[in-house]
Protein backbone atom coordinates (compact mmCIF):
# COMPACT_ATOMS: atom_id res chain seq x y z
CA UNK A 1 0.00 0.00 0.00
CA UNK A 2 1.02 3.39 -0.44
CA UNK A 3 2.27 5.47 1.62
CA UNK A 4 -0.40 8.69 2.27
CA UNK A 5 1.34 11.73 3.19
CA UNK A 6 -0.36 14.11 5.33
CA UNK A 7 0.58 17.65 6.51
CA UNK A 8 -1.29 18.53 9.81
CA UNK A 9 -0.71 22.35 10.81
CA UNK A 10 -1.23 23.56 14.32
CA UNK A 11 -1.72 27.06 14.61
CA UNK A 12 -0.93 28.22 18.38
CA UNK A 13 -3.62 30.43 19.88
CA UNK A 14 -2.67 34.14 19.53
CA UNK A 15 -5.28 36.34 20.24
CA UNK A 16 -4.09 36.60 23.68
CA UNK A 17 -0.59 37.87 21.93
CA UNK A 18 -2.42 40.17 20.19
CA UNK A 19 -4.91 41.56 22.77
CA UNK A 20 -1.16 42.24 24.61
CA UNK A 21 -0.23 44.32 21.62
CA UNK A 22 -3.41 46.30 21.09
CA UNK A 23 -3.04 47.27 24.81
CA UNK A 24 0.74 48.45 24.44
CA UNK A 25 -0.62 50.99 21.37
CA UNK A 26 -2.92 52.27 23.48
CA UNK A 27 -0.86 52.78 26.81
CA UNK A 28 1.41 54.62 24.06
CA UNK A 29 -1.29 56.71 22.24
CA UNK A 30 -4.17 56.67 24.24
CA UNK A 31 -2.79 57.47 27.53
CA UNK A 32 0.06 59.77 25.64
CA UNK A 33 -2.55 61.53 23.88
CA UNK A 34 -4.75 61.87 27.34
CA UNK A 35 -1.71 63.66 28.99
CA UNK A 36 -1.48 66.40 26.51
CA UNK A 37 -4.22 68.44 29.26
CA UNK A 38 -1.16 70.26 30.29
CA UNK A 39 0.82 70.71 27.40
CA UNK A 40 -0.15 74.55 27.10
CA UNK A 41 -0.01 75.30 30.08
CA UNK A 42 3.12 76.99 30.47
CA UNK A 43 3.87 79.03 33.35
CA UNK A 44 0.14 79.11 34.14
CA UNK A 45 1.82 75.13 35.84
CA UNK A 46 2.92 77.24 38.87
CA UNK A 47 -0.67 78.53 39.56
CA UNK A 48 -3.27 76.69 40.19
CA UNK A 49 -6.36 79.31 39.00
CA UNK A 50 -4.53 79.52 35.51
CA UNK A 51 -4.01 75.97 35.26
CA UNK A 52 -7.56 75.25 35.77
CA UNK A 53 -8.37 78.01 33.19
CA UNK A 54 -5.71 76.98 30.62
CA UNK A 55 -7.28 73.02 30.82
CA UNK A 56 -11.39 73.44 30.85
CA UNK A 57 -11.77 73.61 27.23
CA UNK A 58 -9.80 70.54 26.86
CA UNK A 59 -11.73 68.05 29.40
CA UNK A 60 -12.47 66.29 26.56
CA UNK A 61 -8.79 64.47 27.03
CA UNK A 62 -10.18 63.40 30.49
CA UNK A 63 -11.95 61.63 29.14
CA UNK A 64 -10.10 59.55 26.35
CA UNK A 65 -7.28 58.98 28.77
CA UNK A 66 -10.31 57.29 31.14
CA UNK A 67 -10.90 55.13 28.10
CA UNK A 68 -7.93 54.58 27.22
CA UNK A 69 -6.41 52.93 31.01
CA UNK A 70 -9.25 50.82 31.04
CA UNK A 71 -9.13 49.86 27.82
CA UNK A 72 -5.44 49.04 28.38
CA UNK A 73 -5.38 47.68 31.73
CA UNK A 74 -8.15 44.99 29.97
CA UNK A 75 -5.74 44.22 27.11
CA UNK A 76 -2.78 43.91 29.66
CA UNK A 77 -4.93 40.94 31.96
CA UNK A 78 -5.60 39.01 29.09
CA UNK A 79 -2.51 39.20 28.27
CA UNK A 80 -1.02 38.15 31.73
CA UNK A 81 -2.79 35.42 31.52
CA UNK A 82 -1.99 34.57 28.02
CA UNK A 83 1.83 34.69 28.45
CA UNK A 84 1.76 32.71 31.56
CA UNK A 85 0.44 30.06 29.93
CA UNK A 86 2.58 30.11 27.10
CA UNK A 87 5.41 30.59 29.22
CA UNK A 88 4.44 27.47 31.03
CA UNK A 89 4.38 25.05 28.60
CA UNK A 90 7.81 26.16 27.40
CA UNK A 91 9.79 26.37 30.62
CA UNK A 92 10.97 23.83 33.16
CA UNK A 93 8.45 22.34 35.85
CA UNK A 94 8.82 24.65 38.68
CA UNK A 95 10.36 27.81 36.96
CA UNK A 96 9.68 30.90 38.44
CA UNK A 97 9.85 32.60 34.51
CA UNK A 98 5.64 32.42 33.91
CA UNK A 99 4.81 33.30 37.47
CA UNK A 100 7.08 36.47 37.40
CA UNK A 101 6.13 37.66 33.60
CA UNK A 102 2.46 37.45 34.69
CA UNK A 103 3.12 39.12 37.70
CA UNK A 104 4.50 42.24 35.95
CA UNK A 105 2.14 42.54 33.73
CA UNK A 106 -0.49 42.66 36.09
CA UNK A 107 1.15 45.32 38.59
CA UNK A 108 1.15 47.69 35.26
CA UNK A 109 -2.76 46.56 34.80
CA UNK A 110 -3.53 48.03 38.27
CA UNK A 111 -1.60 50.80 38.17
CA UNK A 112 -3.46 51.67 35.00
CA UNK A 113 -6.78 51.21 36.16
CA UNK A 114 -6.41 53.13 39.10
CA UNK A 115 -4.59 55.82 37.61
CA UNK A 116 -7.64 56.12 35.16
CA UNK A 117 -9.65 56.38 38.38
CA UNK A 118 -9.18 59.95 39.16
CA UNK A 119 -10.76 60.58 35.21
CA UNK A 120 -14.32 60.93 36.41
CA UNK A 121 -13.96 63.16 39.23
CA UNK A 122 -11.61 65.43 37.25
CA UNK A 123 -13.84 65.08 34.16
CA UNK A 124 -16.76 66.50 36.32
CA UNK A 125 -14.64 69.47 38.09
CA UNK A 126 -13.74 70.84 35.01
CA UNK A 127 -17.12 70.80 33.84
CA UNK A 128 -17.83 73.40 36.86
CA UNK A 129 -14.77 75.11 37.76
CA UNK A 130 -16.19 77.96 39.59
CA UNK A 131 -17.87 75.70 42.10
CA UNK A 132 -14.35 73.77 42.78
CA UNK A 133 -11.42 75.10 44.56
CA UNK A 134 -8.53 75.30 41.98
CA UNK A 135 -5.92 73.69 44.43
CA UNK A 136 -8.29 70.08 44.59
CA UNK A 137 -8.27 70.33 40.65
CA UNK A 138 -4.57 70.66 40.50
CA UNK A 139 -3.97 67.65 43.33
CA UNK A 140 -6.59 65.29 40.92
CA UNK A 141 -4.00 66.76 38.02
CA UNK A 142 -0.85 65.40 39.87
CA UNK A 143 -2.40 62.03 40.44
CA UNK A 144 -4.10 62.32 36.67
CA UNK A 145 -0.09 62.61 35.43
CA UNK A 146 1.53 59.93 37.29
CA UNK A 147 -0.21 56.70 38.19
CA UNK A 148 -1.19 55.62 35.30
CA UNK A 149 2.17 55.73 33.91
CA UNK A 150 3.88 53.37 36.52
CA UNK A 151 4.29 50.36 33.89
CA UNK A 152 7.65 49.87 35.86
CA UNK A 153 6.24 46.01 36.17
CA UNK A 154 6.37 45.45 32.65
CA UNK A 155 10.17 45.87 33.11
CA UNK A 156 9.66 42.63 35.33
CA UNK A 157 8.34 41.11 32.66
CA UNK A 158 10.45 41.58 30.38
CA UNK A 159 13.48 40.52 32.59
CA UNK A 160 11.43 37.30 33.21
CA UNK A 161 11.31 36.45 29.74
CA UNK A 162 15.03 37.34 29.04
CA UNK A 163 16.09 35.32 31.50
CA UNK A 164 13.55 32.45 30.05
CA UNK A 165 14.71 33.00 26.47
CA UNK A 166 18.57 33.00 27.26
CA UNK A 167 18.69 29.98 29.75
CA UNK A 168 15.59 27.77 28.80
CA UNK A 169 14.61 28.94 25.21
CA UNK A 170 11.01 29.54 26.45
CA UNK A 171 11.33 32.74 23.89
CA UNK A 172 12.84 33.44 20.98
CA UNK A 173 16.57 34.95 20.75
CA UNK A 174 15.63 38.45 19.11
CA UNK A 175 12.33 38.74 21.66
CA UNK A 176 14.96 37.76 24.70
CA UNK A 177 17.73 40.46 23.56
CA UNK A 178 14.63 42.94 22.80
CA UNK A 179 13.46 42.50 26.25
CA UNK A 180 16.80 42.26 28.23
CA UNK A 181 17.46 45.69 26.49
CA UNK A 182 14.00 46.95 27.41
CA UNK A 183 14.35 45.77 31.11
CA UNK A 184 17.12 47.90 31.49
CA UNK A 185 15.76 51.20 30.21
CA UNK A 186 12.84 50.38 32.34
CA UNK A 187 14.86 50.14 35.04
CA UNK A 188 16.72 53.24 34.48
CA UNK A 189 13.66 54.98 35.18
CA UNK A 190 13.04 53.72 38.09
CA UNK A 191 16.60 54.94 39.40
CA UNK A 192 15.99 58.34 39.21
CA UNK A 193 13.38 60.72 40.19
CA UNK A 194 11.77 59.76 36.37
CA UNK A 195 9.26 56.36 37.23
CA UNK A 196 6.50 57.70 34.81
CA UNK A 197 9.23 57.41 32.29
CA UNK A 198 8.48 54.00 32.39
CA UNK A 199 5.42 53.94 30.48
CA UNK A 200 8.01 54.35 27.15
CA UNK A 201 9.92 51.43 27.30
CA UNK A 202 7.45 49.53 29.09
CA UNK A 203 4.70 49.92 26.70
CA UNK A 204 6.92 49.22 23.74
CA UNK A 205 8.03 46.13 25.38
CA UNK A 206 4.44 44.87 25.69
CA UNK A 207 3.40 45.91 21.99
CA UNK A 208 6.89 43.97 20.73
CA UNK A 209 6.36 40.97 23.10
CA UNK A 210 2.77 40.75 22.04
CA UNK A 211 3.27 40.96 18.28
CA UNK A 212 6.01 38.55 18.42
CA UNK A 213 4.35 36.02 20.05
CA UNK A 214 1.19 36.66 18.46
CA UNK A 215 2.84 36.64 14.48
CA UNK A 216 4.72 33.57 14.82
CA UNK A 217 4.06 31.69 11.81
CA UNK A 218 2.42 28.14 11.47
CA UNK A 219 4.19 25.32 12.73
CA UNK A 220 3.88 21.94 10.37
CA UNK A 221 4.69 18.76 10.85
CA UNK A 222 4.65 15.70 8.26
CA UNK A 223 3.40 12.22 9.43
CA UNK A 224 2.60 8.91 7.82
CA UNK A 225 0.15 6.45 7.68
CA UNK A 226 0.71 2.78 6.05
Amino acid sequence: MDNVTTQIRTTPRRGWALTGAAGGLVGLLGIGFGANLTADVGDGIKDNAQLVAAIVAHRDLVWVYQVSCVLAAACLVVFAAGLRRHLAVQEPAGSLVPVVAAAGVGLVAAATLVGGGICTELYWALGEPERWDPDTIAAMIEVYNTIAWLWAGAGLSAAAVAVGGFRHGSASRWLAAVSAVLAVLVAATQAFPAQYGALYPGAVWVLVAGLGLGLRGTKSRDGGTP
